[in-house]
C-alpha cells in the first residue's frame, strides 16, 4: 500500500479535491457524509480491512496522510 494508491482511491470518490494538500477534508466539510462512506466502502473493498463506526473520525478522515494511517493501523491489527 501506497499513498499515491491511497490518493487514487479518493479521486474515485471525489476528483475535485486536492487531497495532497488538504487537511481538514471532513472539518472543512469538504467531504460529507456520502463521501466518507464511499471512501470507507473502496478502502475496504481495496485492502479488505474493517473500518467500523468508531473508526469514523474527522482525526481518521481529515487528511490522505491520516486515512493512510489509518488503513496501516487496521492491517496490523489484523
Amino acid at each position: 500500500m501506497n499513498m499515491d494508491k491511497i490518493i487514487e482511491i479518493l479521486k474515485s470518490v471525489r476528483s475535485d479535491v486536492d487531497y495532497a494538500n488538504e487537511t481538514s477534508l471532513v472539518d472543512g466539510k469538504i467531504l460529507d457524509s456520502f463521501d466518507v462512506v464511499g471512501i470507507v466502502s473502496e478502502l475496504s473493498m481495496e485492502y479488505g480491512v474493517t473500518i467500523t463506526i468508531d473508526d469514523i473520525t474527522p482525526e481518521n478522515f481529515n487528511s490522505a496522510e491520516a486515512i493512510y494511517n489509518m488503513v496501516n493501523r487496521l492491517l496490523d491489527e489484523e
